[in-house]
């Protein structure tokens, strides 16, 4: 049965990372609904890039193993979509400060592809995959 516990009961990097991650996803699918180019467009982009970054950064301080594992068997592939992440941001706050030009790319499609890669695709995995907190949390378990 779900319980908050594992969550609650998980090392504070984990909390931040998770906090981050699902209000990134909230306010993600928000955006790409929402009216473009308002002054709440742009307050809540903000936003999702901060918490899209801090996932990112928190995820890579979320490792398995013992401390003196080295580093390849203390990460996973879900540990690929940090530097995924990490790029899109940039990529994408470049387009933005670039401005639009007509045949160019948008930013939109970094952001994107940071929340399908970085958030759908990590998500589920960490909701499906099972000793995951995240798992854990919405099937119970330890």
């Amino acid at each position: 049965s779900m319980t908050l516990e594992p969550l609650l009961t998980a090392p504070l990097v984990i909390q931040i990372h998770a906090v981050s991650a699902i209000s990134a996803f909230a306010i993600g699918a928000i955006q790409f609904i929402a009216p473009k180019g308002t002054i709440p467009h742009r307050a809540f982009g903000v936003l999702w890039m901060a918490l899209m970054a801090s996932a990112a950064v928190s995820a890579s301080f979320i490792l398995h193993g013992e401390p003196g594992d080295p580093i390849w068997k203390r990460v996973s592939p879900i540990h690929l979509f940090v530097p995924l992440t990490i790029w899109a941001l940039i990529e994408g706050t470049y387009l933005l400060v670039r401005g639009k030009q007509p045949g160019k790319r948008h930013h939109h499609h970094p952001f994107l592809g940071a929340y399908i890669g970085g958030l759908v695709i990590a998500g589920i995995l960490a909701f499906a995959l099972p000793g995951r907190i995240m798992n854990q949390v919405i099937f119970g378990g330890g």
